[in-house]
């Protein structure tokens, strides 16, 4: 990492030529092949996606999005002749714009059941050729604004569906700026420069913004779900901005020491850098593990997020330091600056060659200990461990109870905003044709002979007297006559766990029984039946999925810190936080606390991928605060073997910095709220949640109660497992330039001897030596090693 470091400090102009030139150069190809993003998720080998894939090889003409324009009356009827002389102008127009392949209406032989009841409400189905993914925001665009130009006095007019639900689809770029002016305020807060605070937002945005621009070349060689691109910038900036203001603040303390600007960036990034390459390394490895559940469109948020990811840890190792060499001393605040042009700098030399030479000698003497606000909390825990670890573990606890009523499902245009079209079309359909309207289910059958005929056309009766079915229609045969459709609208909405329990009675009871000595074989198909198998899959690949990723993690720990107690300490805070967030999740989206206020919508399931992606992304950002603090408590259990000055003095050193990286990774998470994308906001209050729970509630206050109630058992392995297992340094030393040699004491006339009646420094030119042993003979700079502050 030295030699990286050095590299792109003497050449740190090619270094920020190089990363500008990749940027823009995969901006300019992104920007000519386009994106091609995935709106579709399915899992595979499923009932429902066999359905769907026997409905459009039967009826390709049905297999394009469709879309709904719904009219609504307060007052008089959607059958009077002024409106239905308006929405056949409307429809007319509609079947001439681009894309369109068919427009059916209420009016005439098919548009049977599109008229509600009480006359208030109609719609009109608008198919495409393709499905969502091919159709252009501006052909949706020109639907909207064919169907709005319709409405008027007394006539309200919607639209729903997939791709009219793009055209209101918020730019990111709103959620991105709030989040980036954020941690420019708290980074210019914590180091007092405004060139310091612009290094970690800069290599963040370098970093971010390649990775987006991969990610957009990256949907055209495989599937990637619309909202990968988001997530990695959500991501990528969190952890962008906090690596590099890890790597920041080791070189400002190097500064400060009086290092040179060289020096002290070569030291941060041998030593900090490589936490930071360890921690990054570990998000990528978990995050990856989504590859295990082996569903198509996750495969692409995998590789995407991970791309982002170690762009970011490029970036802080190779960018950044020659960005350091750039900016030189303004790293530091103008008051630091002016100490060390004050000889400040000199004495901080002085001191520092005091002390290299102090730790050489084999001085016994601990450093002092570290004071300030962080130092009295540390203490303050250290006296009330029990207290404090109660109080903790029982924020955890209450945070996490909402969880235990996680319903896993697909959100669905009833969950937009209040404000937009495709809600109030949602809310019309269901007023005026029941709450199954907007999710029916559908039935595809596979009819080989004339028996399994005969057993379709009998089906529609048998389903009609099934509990929970509303209306039902068909059968529609394909040409060939081998194929068959049935539409069955359910009592209840699309995610009403009513509309599941149908499901589940259609497949296993109805469906049986009338497949029953015959060769008629019937798939259900249908959005519910879509959400339910997805949830069922993820579900049932979740265990093994978390017990990878925990116990990756352990085993790195195990590794690292040489101890049983801190990896196991690691997994159960890792779970903690993990359940808390989903406890924050499930009561803001389930139970709709403040959704509607926060513009995200009525409260709905939780979309089943969350899990998959939350728990490796809050794994790999834990890990990255567990290094950053225990090494640091480890460092000093190495050096003093006293556990509770360890923990007291590793927890004042590196809390700090960790609340600061926190306080900037929740700020972006929270931003993105803003962009009014729901399955987005998940995400960012998720990883919010688990960032601030972990920074503030975990790492600061439960995890060193609990090392201060387990004392010297904390570091405990066992004999047999030490000698087995690789050594591994998760934070390397700095390298220490071996000391000048100490001459031998002189007369005092000669130079060099301290004046009289001064006491003599150790460690500098006239100070006694070492004692020496018995035995052995003296060696120079013989003595335990150079005490090394982690950040």
């Amino acid at each position: 990492m030295a030699v990286l470091a050095r590299w792109c400090l003497r050449r740190r102009l090619a270094v920020v030529l190089l990363w500008l030139t990749a940027l823009l150069g995969l901006g300019a190809a992104a920007a000519v092949a386009g994106s091609a993003y995935s709106h579709t998720y399915e899992a595979p080998n499923t009932e429902s996606s066999r359905a769907a894939r026997l409905l459009r090889t039967a009826f390709p003409d049905q297999a394009g999005d469709t879309d709904t324009i719904v009219w609504h009356t307060v007052h008089g009827s959607v059958r009077a002749a002024a409106v239905e002389q308006t929405m056949a102008k409307v429809i007319d127009r509609a079947r001439t714009l681009p894309g369109v392949t068919s427009v059916t209406g209420p009016h005439g032989p098919t548009g049977a059941g599109r008229i509600s009841a009480d006359g208030h409400t109609a719609y009109a189905t608008v198919g495409y050729g393709t499905d969502a993914d091919g159709v252009s925001r501006g052909q949706a665009q020109a639907l909207v604004d064919t169907a709005k130009s319709g409405q008027g006095p007394g006539l309200e007019v919607e639209l729903g569906g997939e791709a009219v639900g793009n055209t209101e689809a918020a730019s990111a770029h709103l959620s991105e700026a709030v989040g980036v002016a954020v941690a420019a305020v708290v980074l210019l807060v914590a180091f007092g420069s405004f060139a310091a605070m612009l290094l970690p937002i800069a290599t963040a945005l370098v970093a971010c913004g390649t990775a987006y621009m991969g990610t957009v070349l990256l949907g055209h060689a495989m599937t990637v779900a619309d909202f990968a691109p988001m997530l990695g910038m959500l991501i990528g900036l969190g952890v962008g901005i906090d690596y590099a203001l890890f790597i920041v603040s080791r070189h400002r303390k190097g500064l400060k020491r009086g290092l040179s600007v060289a020096r002290a960036a070569e030291e941060a990034v041998a030593t900090t850098g490589r936490a930071v390459v360890f921690a990054g390394g570990t998000v990528c490895v978990a995050v990856l593990g989504m590859l295990l559940l082996r569903l198509g469109f996750l495969d692409g948020v995998a590789v995407a997020a991970s791309l982002t990811v170690l762009l970011t840890v490029a970036a802080s190792v190779t960018l950044l330091p020659a960005l350091l060499g750039f900016i030189g001393h303004r790293a530091l605040s103008r008051r630091e600056r002016r100490v060390l042009a004050h000889g400040g700098g000199c004495q901080a030399a002085q001191h520092r060659r005091a002390e290299e030479h102090a730790g050489c000698r084999g001085s016994d003497a601990p450093a002092p200990p570290p004071s300030g606000a962080a130092a009295r909390w540390s203490g303050l825990v250290s006296r009330h461990p029990r207290l404090l670890g109660v109080v903790a573990a029982a924020v955890m606890a209450v945070l996490a109870l909402p969880a235990l009523s996680l319903h896993l499902g697909t959100s669905d245009q009833g969950n937009d905003p209040s404000t937009t079209t495709t809600r109030k079309a949602y809310d019309l359909l269901a007023e005026g044709f029941g709450p199954g309207a907007d999710g029916p289910l559908t039935l595809v059958a596979t009819t080989d002979s004339a028996g399994a005929l005969v057993a379709l056309d009998h089906l529609p009766q048998t389903l009609r007297h099934t509990p929970g079915v509303a209306s039902v229609s068909g059968p529609d045969t394909d040409a060939a006559g081998t194929t068959g459709v049935i539409t069955v609208v359910p009592t209840t909405s699309p995610q009403s766990t009513a509309t599941s329990g149908l499901v589940d009675r259609l497949r296993h009871q109805v469906l049986p029984a009338a497949e029953k000595g015959t060769d008629l074989t019937v798939d259900v198909g249908g959005a519910t039946a879509s959400y339910d198998d997805f949830a069922a899959v993820v579900v049932g690949k979740l265990p093994l999925f978390v017990g990878c990723v925990v116990g990756l993690g352990c085993l790195l720990l195990l590794v690292a810190f040489r101890s049983v107690g801190i990896p196991v300490k690691a997994a159960v805070m890792n779970v903690a936080a993990v359940a808390s967030s989903f406890g924050v999740v499930t009561a803001v989206f389930q139970w709709g606390w403040g959704s509607e206020w926060l513009g995200l919508g009525r409260a709905g399931p939780i979309e089943p991928f969350l899990p998959v992606i939350l728990v490796p992304v809050l794994f790999g950002l834990s890990m990255d605060y567990q290094v950053f603090l225990v090494s640091r408590m480890y460092e000093e259990w190495r050096e003093t073997r006293d556990n509770g000055r360890a923990v007291r003095v590793g927890l004042a050193e590196t809390s700090r910095v960790i609340s600061s990286a926190a306080v900037i990774m929740v700020a972006v998470f929270l931003a993105f709220v803003l962009s009014g994308d729901r399955v987005i906001a998940m995400f960012g209050i998720g990883l919010a949640a688990a960032v601030a729970l972990d920074a503030f509630v975990l790492r600061t206050l439960l995890v060193p109660a609990l090392m201060h109630l387990l004392g010297p058992a904390n570091w405990w392995l066992p004999g047999w497992l030490d000698r087995r297992l690789p050594r591994l340094a998760v934070e390397a030393a700095p390298e220490v330039r071996p000391p000048a040699p100490v001459p031998p004491p002189a007369e005092p006339a000669l130079p060099g001897t301290p004046a009289a009646g001064l006491p003599a420094v150790p460690g500098l030119p006239g100070a006694p030596g070492p004692p020496a042993v018995p035995g052995l003979p003296a060696v120079p700079g013989a003595g335990r090693p150079v005490p090394h502050v982690s950040v």
